[in-house]
């Protein structure tokens, strides 16, 4: 187990493949349109640029040259619209993330392999048999991002509309986890399978397990959300609850308050690791990186991207105001379908005046108050200050470690393994050589069955 407490708190780090939206700044061959360097993925991305399979072989094998506990893959089972349209400031697809990851499992040898795959629109049998798979096929290295949707939208491509209920959502996922690691539980520790039998709310299955146990026994668990029904979830059933804070204070009440709930479900604060998603910006010098990551905001939001970017928020069409004007003096209607496929906002009401209030007080255009609002949590600055500064967070029990996503891809990991992991290493808070070959090994999770 990696040490928990003090000063030489290991840090866990994970590289998120990022791609579905205009935050990717995409560098493809000489001839591609998108090489220029802040090229944003837009209809000038071909389909071919985001998903040849050299850009995530190199993504994955600088994690894993920077020792990075696992590799991540996001999910979209529909392609996002806008005003009836294919948004098009978007990428215009993603692969299947188990598929992309069994082939990286063939050129890679210790990095975790993490997949996002939806509660909602797949079977326990089915999913378990494929996460089993590629454990198997991995040496004990795969990972489930646990995902749900309620939405009709996206049931449309599964002829399932809105059958759920946005308040079954949870429930089905937690049956859907435990089902699933009935099935892996269902060979004797001999190797022998035995009789399978579930029946709950959401599930009735019966049967035999047709894989083998895998090396890690579970895949690793990761759930992603900050709600508070997302909080207990994590809490009950996962091993990574990927989120969002965006300061330290933000960071270490999140981490208290999810830590908190383990006790509950019989689980100890090391059975959970937090690790929020984050961007990073490095310069020789601190003004040199805050240009750098004004740069970078200005290329993601450009002035087309920031009126679509209210137009979800108000629901109205904007596209007759200026982006480098006022904010529109016009409330929001809450109840547009306008933006289909994106997380809505709960209060659009509230989102438009604290966007109004900020906008006033720093006299901030349309697409200055995107810019400031939409930002992920980023560290910038040297190598030297981002090591100090994560340290400093995970010291401080804001977060177990970070899930990186780089803001060019497939490059933009490698600044980070060459320059600010060997500064982490010195500090003695990162590994320097892996030193099991499962991704819980990595995590310093127990394997399932194992005494604490």
């Amino acid at each position: 187990m990696n040490d928990t407490s003090g000063p030489g708190r290991q840090i866990h780090l994970a590289a998120h493949f990022p791609g579905v939206n205009n935050t990717t700044v995409w560098a493809g061959p000489p001839a591609s349109p998108a090489t220029t360097p802040g090229r944003c993925a837009s209809r000038d991305l071909s389909l071919g640029s985001q998903i040849d399979f050299s850009s995530f072989v190199h993504l994955a094998r600088t994690a894993e040259r920077g020792l990075f506990d696992f590799f991540f893959l996001a999910e979209g089972l529909r392609l996002r619209e806008h005003n009836g349209r294919i948004h098009d400031l978007d990428v215009v697809g993603r692969p299947e993330s188990l598929t992309v990851l069994s082939a990286l499992a063939a050129v890679t040898e210790r990095l975790g392999l993490a997949a996002t795959v939806n509660a909602t629109f797949n079977e326990p049998y089915e999913l378990a048999r494929r996460l089993a798979s590629l454990d198997h096929l991995s040496g004990g290295r795969a990972a489930w991002n646990v995902v749900t949707s309620s939405d009709a939208f996206t049931g449309e491509n599964f002829r399932r509309g809105g059958y759920l209920d946005r308040a079954d959502r949870y429930t089905r996922a937690a049956e859907f986890v435990a089902t699933a690691r009935e099935l892996w539980d269902s060979w004797t520790p001999g190797g022998t399978p035995r009789p399978f039998a579930h029946h709950g709310e959401h599930f009735g299955i019966e049967g035999h397990f047709g894989v083998a146990p895998a090396p890690q026994g579970h895949p690793v668990v990761i759930q992603a959300g900050d709600s508070d029904e997302g909080r207990e979830f994590a809490a009950s059933a996962a091993d990574i609850i990927f989120t969002r804070h965006g300061t330290l204070e933000a960071g270490r009440a999140f981490y208290a308050d999810v830590k908190r709930r383990l006790t509950a479900h019989g689980r100890a604060p090391e059975d959970l690791k937090i690790m929020p998603g984050v961007t990073f910006v490095l310069g020789d010098t601190a003004a040199e990186a805050q240009e750098r990551a004004a740069e970078i905001r200005r290329q993601q939001v450009s002035p087309q991207t920031a009126l679509l970017t209210l137009e979800q928020i108000w629901g109205v069409d904007l596209s007759g105001y200026d982006p480098d004007g006022p904010l529109p003096d016009i409330d929001p209607d809450p109840g547009s379908q306008r933006s289909q496929g994106r997380v809505r906002h709960a209060d659009p009401l509230a989102v438009a005046a604290k966007w109004r209030a900020l906008s006033e007080e720093k006299g901030l255009s349309i697409r200055q108050t995107v810019i400031e609002t939409t930002g992920r949590q980023s560290f910038i600055g040297t190598p030297e200050a981002v090591a100090a500064e994560m340290a400093a967070f995970v010291r401080g029990d804001a977060a177990d470690g970070f899930i990186l996503v780089p803001h060019l891809t497939p490059g933009g990991l490698d600044d980070f393994v060459d320059r600010v992991v060997p500064l982490l290493q010195e500090r003695g808070v990162f590994r320097t050589a892996y030193t099991g070959r499962t991704l819980r090994d990595h995590l310093g999770l127990r394997h399932p069955g194992e005494e604490r």
